[in-house]
């Protein structure tokens, strides 16, 4: 079976490439366009980039914003809406309506994104978690949001 373009993924400034390799064969699986606002904390051709996205990497929809500035004003322009995935939000992913135009954006593994990016953003998501459980892992954070995504995506 084969799907078109179903999501976009941004991850800001990603610290460890093998979640980022992880995330674009994520993306190539599921047909997801997978952004990368720069600068990463790693080489964009690091070897383990390469190991976990192993021959997905080819198949990725892959694009590269030099900041923050110019990934946002791709997203203006494209009029998209921009939901961010937090831990500083009660909303829970699974009860949001996502839409054909929407970004999803995660930030770096840590710190998050900056003051600034939240305020930019048009929605605020978070996953649900045990009490005192900090965070899950970036790859399966957007694997969980991702899927959710396309799953209400393909039946709208």
């Amino acid at each position: 079976m084969s799907v078109k373009s179903s999501c976009h993924i941004a991850l800001y400034q990603p610290d460890i490439a093998g979640n980022t390799g992880t995330i674009l064969r994520l993306g190539a699986c599921i047909g997801a366009a997978i952004h990368i606002i720069e600068p990463a904390g790693f080489d964009l051709s690091d070897r383990n980039l390469k190991r976990a996205g192993m021959d997905y990497l080819e198949m990725a929809a892959l694009t590269r914003h030099l900041d923050w500035q110019a990934f946002n004003e791709w997203r203006i322009a494209g009029q998209r809406r921009l939901i961010l995935l937090t831990t500083k939000t009660d909303r829970n992913y699974t009860d949001f309506e996502f839409r054909h135009d929407d970004v999803l954006l995660f930030g770096r593994e840590s710190a998050g994104v900056p003051e600034s990016v939240h305020d930019s953003c048009d929605e605020r998501l978070t996953i649900a978690m045990q009490q005192g459980a900090r965070s899950l892992n970036l790859a399966l954070s957007v694997a969980m949001v991702a899927g959710e995504s396309v799953r209400q995506l393909r039946q709208s």
